[in-house]
């Protein structure tokens, strides 16, 4: 038999549980109506919350422990995947009276819906869009729901297309760099200056380099012999061109 102590210590337990929730769900959510929900602990245990008639176009955050939630006559258009999973002990819900949008996001609330029709006091029906309209959320078939699987699929390959590209991208510009770093190039300059010739570039080919030198030498012949006396580099440069090559390019440069 429950003394006077013991029937006040649990009506004080109460209380503070119900001002906590409270103070829950008004801390948890833009709405300013959800200080509105009222919450009431239950005989023997669990918890009773009712937002219902409060124009909510949101769930609120709910306790764990809710056993009772009424969310009807308000203003949500969906519920959000995976919040009755959150609810171990949920037994009674109220939906009925919100102008649900029955296009992929309710899917999540429709398959709830088929596992746990004995939990809803009122199946909720879809307000929109007119194809469905005044149809119940459970009674939407999986032909519904059918381009919400293509579309899953396709904008799924179409980021992964996007990210190999990009990855590929990466790997061959890092690349690219990592051999123009790791590049020595050498050029010989002539006594006359007539032109440069590539001694040796790691990057040419024997072959390569065979058609460079034959195609210099023609060049070379159509010139005139006043092209050929006349310098055309300034010697007074030279020495800070093959310097600034030499540092910040690591181009080695010898005169012959």
């Amino acid at each position: 038999m429950m003394t006077g102590n013991t029937r006040t210590s649990f009506q004080i337990r109460s209380t503070l549980k119900q001002l906590a929730v409270v103070l829950l769900l008004a801390t948890s959510s833009a709405q300013a109506s959800i200080q509105s929900c009222l919450c009431t602990a239950l005989q023997p245990g669990g918890l009773r919350v009712n937002c219902s008639s409060l124009n909510i176009v949101d769930v609120p955050r709910l306790p764990p422990d809710t056993t009772e939630l009424h969310l009807q006559d308000n203003q949500l258009t969906v519920v959000p995947p995976g919040l009755f999973d959150r609810l171990p002990r949920l037994m009674r819900v109220s939906l009925a009276g919100n102008p649900f949008h029955c296009d992929c996001r309710i899917q999540y609330l429709r398959n709830w819906l088929l596992r746990n029709r004995d939990v809803v006091s009122q199946e909720p029906a879809c307000a929109s869009p007119s194809s469905v309209a005044h149809a119940l959320i459970a009674d939407l078939s999986d032909a519904h729901f059918d381009s919400c699987a293509r579309k899953m699929c396709s904008g799924g390959a179409y980021a992964v297309l996007i990210g190999a590209m990009l990855f590929g991208l990466i790997v061959l510009l890092m690349w690219g760099l990592r051999l123009a770093k790791n590049s020595t190039f050498t050029l010989d300059i002539n006594e006359r200056h007539a032109g440069f010739q590539a001694d040796s570039l790691r990057s040419l080919k024997p072959k390569h380099r065979k058609r460079l030198q034959s195609e210099l030498s023609e060049i070379t012949e159509t010139w005139s012999d006043d092209d050929l006396e006349r310098p055309l580099i300034n010697m007074e440069l030279l020495p800070q061109i093959l310097d600034v090559l030499h540092k910040k390019h690591n181009i080695k440069i010898k005169s012959t």
